[in-house]
């Protein structure tokens, strides 16, 4: 019995080490006294455990309910991130270096985390540099073959990725990030499925299932909410007023450059298939009601519009959860949401196959 309670003496201290962070430092060249500060990047306001350097050595300690995404600063001008749990782990580096060079060991999970960054960094970067030239040159973003292999590339590392880490944390991380590209709600609730328990208890897995709800709402084949707003000589506007036709909704704004090079495209769809059972209703996230007006006249957007001059407090791009624009959904003659951001070439060819 006395052999028992010495063992369990003597692993006591270890199994209280292992129910808290403790990120042992050691970077070369770091001056004395240098402030370390480790904080939530969830909530980065306040810290989470604060300590200073000797030697170039440092030791931060803190408990944390589940995985979770940190930021590690240094001093005044270094700040990176670690994704790492209530284990053990040991940083290492030089002052001279980027922060995103520095060593870790003792987590599963930050090995899984740089594992991300090097894979989904460099692709996302490369994304948008395609986005960015598209709508310098022509305003459209949409029917382009380079853009199309990218964002595949993207689709096809991150079932990679899910599958080859199920139990990571960072698999609910990497959906998360490409959920702007994937609002299929059938290919979200696919990749979850692929999940182990572990990699769903943390904040992000929290977030992955809420964007999932987020994600049946307003989806392909439900009924678009109805709503009324006023048209620019105060008349109110339904949408419900529109059924038995097929109706584009566009949210857009006077001031969104994106918008008004795609007001190009879009004016021309709608001279094509006006006659045939198809019109758009806008939805303008302006303020100044002058503004939105000599738009309208200047893009010749010769369809209705309505506003309640609101900006991005539109009271119906908030209930249509409109966080981004340009932003379109075209609903069926039943009222039932048919696609949604169909824009330049993939509108009109959607028209063309509906309508025939």
């Amino acid at each position: 019995m006395k052999h028992s309670i010495f063992l369990l003496l003597f692993l006591f201290p270890l199994f209280v080490l292992a129910q808290k962070l403790n990120l042992n430092g050691q970077i070369t060249g770091l001056a004395d006294n240098t402030t370390i500060v480790l904080t939530d990047l969830q909530n980065p306001g306040s810290a989470l455990a604060t300590t200073k350097s000797k030697d170039g050595v440092f030791v931060l300690s803190t408990k944390l309910e589940a995985p979770s995404l940190l930021g590690l600063g240094v001093g005044d001008s270094i700040k990176t991130a670690i994704f790492v749990g209530n284990e053990t782990v040991k940083v290492a580096g030089a002052i001279s270096q980027k922060a995103d060079e520095w060593k870790y060991s003792g987590s599963p999970v930050q090995n899984n985390f740089l594992e991300f960054q090097n894979l989904f960094v460099p692709q996302f970067t490369a994304l948008n540099k395609i986005v960015k030239d598209l709508q310098a040159a022509d305003g459209t973003i949409t029917g382009n073959k380079k853009l199309q292999k990218a964002v595949d590339e993207i689709q096809q590392s991150t079932d990679d990725f899910i599958q080859k880490h199920p139990a990571s944390p960072v698999s609910a991380l990497a959906i998360l990030s490409v959920i702007n590209i994937t609002d299929d709600v059938d290919v979200l609730d696919k990749r979850m499925s692929k999940l182990k328990t572990p990699a769903l208890d943390n904040v992000f897995g929290g977030q992955l299932k809420k964007a999932i709800v987020d994600a049946r709402f307003n989806a392909i084949g439900s009924v678009a909410l109805d709503f009324t707003q006023i048209d620019p000589s105060g008349n109110p506007v339904s949408l419900v007023q529109f059924r038995g036709k097929y109706v584009l909704i566009d949210f857009w704004a006077s001031w969104c450059g994106p918008c008004r090079r795609e007001n190009h495209f879009l004016a021309k769809t709608f001279n094509k298939y006006k006659d045939k059972n198809f019109t758009v209703l806008g939805v303008s996230l302006d303020e100044d009601k002058s503004d939105w007006l000599k738009a309208i006249k200047k893009d010749a957007l010769h369809w209705t519009q309505v506003s309640d001059l609101k900006g991005w407090g539109n009271e119906v791009a908030v209930k249509y959860r409109v966080t981004s624009i340009p932003q379109n959904l075209l609903i069926g003659p039943d009222g039932k949401i048919l696609a949604k951001n169909l824009r330049g070439d993939d509108l009109d060819q959607k028209l063309e196959e509906i309508l025939k």
